[in-house]
């Protein structure tokens, strides 16, 4: 009893002494003009500015030692005035030859050594914006979330104008940040209280050490952030932005569709419109937009599509849609707003007062009635789509809110409403709890169906014992059209998920961590009957540039008749297969992942009246990352997906996916990128798939000044294995062994910002 007594008192002091370094305050200081590195050479304080201003030191270890001194010594000395919030960074380093520094685009500095601070303007600890920078100045901004949800972590789509600079010298490297207050939001009150948090991460060591310290003792990041005092009689006013952009393509592509069979198609098309921004009361913004701008100019990273039963998910980079997005994310992803595919125009509300949060959204969508014939009673028509989100921060990082959605389209129409709560029990313990219901009817009309959701999960974080519960249940006619339901949340399921994960850090060795633990998978549909099961351990080893595990998966996969056509009752199907992967960073000029999966797998695309069986699968993943010069990326990446019959071995389909991503930085603004990506698929008699080849280029020149002020002027050509045949006056596509062009593009965008 006594050991346990001391056990629970040593726990007690160390919570109380990390608490008390989260809750240690800094006072930031108003000064008298803007700072620079001039002010710092040396990489010490040389003017009265320099010196006026706030200095923070001490960084701790996160990892790879967490609750160590870092391994280099970091200064911080950070002031504000009427416009701005300053930050300067001397990042010391003992062997400043090997800082890793590359001159590349906004956001593209992974492998770099970079200095970063995160703010949560509201004191909730809930959400906060973070600004890093490399040695170079090269930004990257994002958007915090505490939570489980889908914005949880650190969310990329954000994106601000600020200004940052960077140089490397004989003792580091000196960094700049001058962030507008135009580009923050907080509460509408005279004396500001804050939380702040800041770090460093030294990629040749994998080292993340931060100030206060950050600890993965107990759960959370924002909770472990120091309170920041002293910025007082600052407003970002009642500030508006405009956007307007224009968009020129001319193209000349193949119309599968065409009247009279496939044929090649030119046409050039003109586009302009507005986005506008005006934040008022300091925390509250309207975002409103007319024929937006949702051209999309930078591509989506490749994906593994063939036989897979799911639909993949891509992230949305839109800009109307980026401002306060974490506001409308729930666990259960109710908007996707992909599926808002081409809209005239739209409204957009969000912000907060006190403990409260509300975002709106007004918006239409013209895809549903696109490219449809004259006689189809969808013609023309647009869906309409109304969404509202409420909460309220209740204690300490816990929330409760409320979701309502309306998609109207011809006769029918989806409707969804939502109760969700995130409540933190313990350092270490936090639940969320989430109920769904939708009304639908079809869009050409009929019976309207009802259906539900609920689902309840219960997660620990600690240095030693990681776990994760969730129980989902979603009955057969719920439906979310303005959505996305992976495996889990799909319609017609119930079941859980769990997931265990033990840490071990050896004393006195090159080996940083080793893990272990397992997921673990029972779903069964709303009669009882099991439809799926997946058990898997794993093992993991971590050094400071190095990562490897493995990992064994066994899976029971039952389908039913209305999953697979064909299939008359509920088809049992058992399946496991192995997996390594391996990723190094010890190079400064390049990095690599690499991951190989072998076993078996379920055969989801047979061959025209045969039903799915379970073949002998590989996969091999590969991406690598080389700089030869400081301004030169090149992003390899490689998929090959195979599946064979089982005993004889004989192929049943290939699937290659080459990609190469090389960028040339001629300046912080001037880049230019070119991108070629490689797809075939080799089928054989034993599935309905096709051969299929497809062979693509894409060339942009960019000029970035911030997100939203920039030109760009690109082309894109495609490939595809295919050939037009004429019979009896008709033209039918065919399958060919060679390629040929089915379409170019030449474009041209420009946008820029208007602020006052």
């Amino acid at each position: 009893m006594k050991y346990l007594q001391l056990l629970f008192s040593i726990i007690l002091a160390q919570t109380f002494i990390i608490a008390s370094a989260a809750e240690q305050g800094i006072t930031i200081t108003r000064i008298a003009g803007k700072p620079n590195l001039s002010d710092f050479e040396g990489m010490e304080p040389q003017t009265i500015l320099a010196r006026s201003m706030t200095k923070v030191e001490g960084f701790i270890q996160r990892d790879p030692d967490d609750g160590e001194p870092a391994s280099q010594n970091t200064e911080v000395y950070i002031g504000y005035d009427q416009t701005n919030l300053y930050a300067i960074w001397l990042a010391f380093d003992k062997e400043p030859e090997l800082i890793r520094a590359n001159l590349s685009s906004r956001e593209n500095i992974n492998g770099d050594d970079r200095v970063g601070l995160t703010i949560d303007t509201f004191n909730d600890q809930r959400t906060a914006l973070s600004f890093h920078s490399t040695p170079l100045g090269i930004q990257w901004d994002a958007r915090w979330t505490e939570g489980s949800s889908i914005r949880a972590g650190f969310d990329t789509t954000f994106d601000s104008v600020w200004y940052s600079d960077g140089e490397l010298t004989d003792q580091g490297y000196m960094v700049s940040m001058e962030i507008p207050l135009r580009s923050l939001r907080f509460p509408d009150s005279e004396d500001q209280l804050w939380r702040v948090q800041f770090g460093r991460n030294i990629p040749r060591s994998s080292e993340f050490s931060f100030w206060p310290q950050y600890t993965i003792e107990i759960e959370g990041r924002l909770n472990q952030t120091a309170l920041l005092n002293g910025i007082e009689d600052v407003s970002p006013g009642n500030n508006s932005q405009f956007i307007p952009f224009l968009f020129a393509r001319d193209i000349d592509s193949l119309d599968r569709k065409a009247f009279g069979g496939p044929s090649f198609d030119k046409f050039t098309e003109q586009d302009i419109g507005l986005d506008a921004k005006f934040v008022f009361n300091d925390s509250w913004v309207l975002d409103a937009t007319f024929n937006p701008d949702f051209s999309q100019v930078e591509s989506d990273e490749p994906q593994v599509t063939v036989n897979e039963r799911f639909e993949v998910q891509f992230p949305e980079r839109r800009p109307f849609f980026v401002e306060n997005a974490d506001f409308f994310a729930t666990d259960s992803n109710l908007l996707f707003t992909r599926r808002i595919v081409d809209p005239e125009g739209g409204i957009r509300l969000t912000g907060r007062s006190g403990d409260y949060g509300l975002g709106a959204i007004l918006i239409n969508d013209e895809a549903p009635g696109l490219n449809r014939k004259d006689d189809d009673p969808l013609a023309g028509e647009k869906a309409n789509i109304a969404i509202i989100r409420g909460f309220r921060d209740i204690s300490e990082q816990s929330r409760v809110g409320f979701f309502l959605s309306d998609r109207e389209l011809g006769e029918g129409y989806n409707r969804v409403a939502s109760l969700d709560a995130r409540l933190k029990l313990t350092d270490n313990w936090i639940t969320q709890m989430q109920l769904v219901g939708t009304d639908s009817e079809p869009t050409l009309g009929g019976e309207a169906k009802n259906g539900y959701q609920r689902n309840i999960q219960i997660n620990h974080t600690g240095r030693t014992v990681n776990s994760h519960s969730h129980f989902i249940e979603t009955t057969d006619n719920f439906r979310t059209d303005l959505g996305f339901q992976n495996r889990f949340f799909k319609p017609d399921t119930s079941g859980i998920h769990n997931s265990l994960n033990l840490n071990f850090y050896p004393e006195g060795s090159n080996l940083n961590r080793w893990s272990t633990g397992f997921f673990d998978v029972y779903l069964n549909d709303n009669d009882g009957s099991r439809i799926y099961h997946q058990f898997g351990p794993n093992l993991n080893f971590d050094w400071n540039t190095t990562s490897i595990g493995v990992s064994f998966t066994d899976y029971a996969e039952i389908l039913r008749p209305k999953d697979f056509s064909g299939i008359f009752t509920n088809t049992r199907y058992d399946y496991e297969n192995w997996q390594l992967n391996v990723s190094n960073n010890t190079l400064q000029t390049a990095s690599f992942r690499a991951s190989y999966r072998e076993g078996r797998a379920l055969n989801l695309v047979p061959q025209a009246g045969s039903l799915p069986y379970v073949a002998d699968t590989s996969r091999i993943d590969l991406t690598f990352l080389w700089r030869p010069i400081d301004r030169l990326s090149i992003n390899n990446t490689y998929f090959l997906t195979e599946l064979k019959n089982r005993g004889g071995g004989s192929k049943i389909f290939t699937n290659e996916i080459f990609r190469s991503n090389w960028n040339y930085q001629f300046t912080k603004e001037w880049s230019l990128r070119f991108i070629t990506q490689y797809d075939q698929t080799e089928a054989s008699a034993s599935t309905r798939l096709e051969d299929d080849e497809n062979l693509n280029f894409d060339v942009l020149l960019r000029y970035v000044i911030n997100p939203w002020s920039a030109f760009y002027l690109g082309y894109n050509s495609n490939r595809s294995n295919f050939d037009i045949i004429e019979y009896e006056g008709e033209r039918e596509l065919v399958v060919a062994n060679d390629l040929r062009r089915d379409g170019d593009q030449f474009f041209v965008k420009f946008s820029y910002l208007f602020q006052r």
